[in-house]
């Protein structure tokens, strides 16, 4: 699966984009982020807030609880605003 970094998470983990190969218990968009700051100490500091960080699986917003299952993108983003 593809990880997608955007806006300032893209900027402190120095990267826009990684393939990762989560285990099996990597179940939710929670988990994963939980499994990529626990492999990280860069990410670990980038992502030391986790519930602003916004997600998107395959291009469509949504929630922590989502589940990751054959997803072929992912996306983490920061909270957006509007003008």
């Amino acid at each position: 699966m593809k990880i997608l970094y955007f806006a300032w998470l893209r900027e402190r983990l120095d990267r826009g984009e990684e393939e990762v190969s989560p285990p099996s218990d990597v179940k939710t968009v929670a988990d994963l982020i939980g499994w990529l700051r626990a492999g990280d100490p860069v990410a670990d500091l980038a992502m030391q807030r986790p519930e602003i960080i916004r997600a998107a699986i395959d291009a469509k917003i949504v929630p922590h609880s989502a589940l990751i299952a054959g997803a072929r993108i992912v996306a983490l983003f920061p909270p957006m605003t509007g003008g």
